[in-house]
């Protein structure tokens, strides 16, 4: 079982559109992708639009969590879910439909031919973003080149949110040990992998901004994010040395 763990919070506008088309490009292409939604109790709804939406199809599952404590806990409930189910495979998607579901084959396509995690990537050729300003854009690759040359990774996109894992990279790393619940997790997921020694390779992906609802990013994300990078190096260190 293939499974994609949907965190949301207010997105009941763009809900059923991210399930219809991850429904659309699963028949066309003949795979089976089971779609588990972990909402933090958002208020406009969206909790409930989950329940009505996983009634009408077997393919969609609802985790309900008692309120907003950031992305990277939602994650990991939803992982820990995923894992419990039997899923094979787990990726990770915006509900926003900012992450295009039809990338979703090419993801597994490179899991079979070897990789243990592929990361959506923005920046390797091919590649990029859509609707964004100069000054996201600069925060964005700025953000990635930050935490690539503190903790020496070579992957072009380390804050992206559209991944893939093999089930026994999840099951391998201490997900308790993960310290970040904003958007410095994507980074430390990827670093915990790597620095096990999973194959993790970079799937060029187009991201395009949201066009309905707010983005949940803001400045103490961003600092969250800048302070755990430092945070792992060091903790590198003492490891090894």
């Amino acid at each position: 079982m293939n499974t994609i763990v949907l965190p949301t919070y207010n997105e009941r506008e763009n809900l059923a559109h991210a399930l219809e088309r991850i429904r659309e490009v699963a028949d066309g292409h003949g795979i089976q992708l089971h779609t588990l939604i972990v909402d933090d109790d958002s208020p406009d709804g969206t909790g409930e639009l989950a329940d009505r939406l996983a009634g009408e199809h077997p393919d969609v599952a609802v985790l309900h969590r008692a309120g907003k404590e950031g992305l990277g806990r939602a994650y990991m409930a939803g992982f820990r879910k995923a894992l419990d189910d039997g899923a094979d495979l787990i990726f990770e998607m915006d509900a926003d439909l900012s992450h295009d579901a039809a990338y979703l084959p090419d993801f597994i396509r490179l899991v079979e031919q070897g990789a243990d995690v592929v990361l959506g990537s923005r920046y390797v050729p091919g590649g990029g973003v859509e609707n964004w300003g100069p000054l996201r854009k600069v925060i964005s690759r700025g953000g990635s080149l930050y935490a690539r040359s503190i903790l020496g990774l070579p992957y072009r996109d380390l804050t992206g949110g559209y991944k893939c894992f093999r089930r026994r990279v999840l099951e391998t790393l201490d997900l308790e040990a993960i310290g970040a619940s904003g958007y410095g997790f994507q980074i430390e997921l990827t670093y915990r992998a790597h620095q096990l020694g999973f194959r993790i390779q970079e799937l060029p992906i187009i991201f395009v901004d949201r066009k309905v609802g707010e983005s949940k990013m803001s400045s103490g994300i961003m600092l969250e994010a800048m302070l755990m990078v430092w945070r792992l190096r060091f903790s590198r260190r003492a490891t090894a040395g």
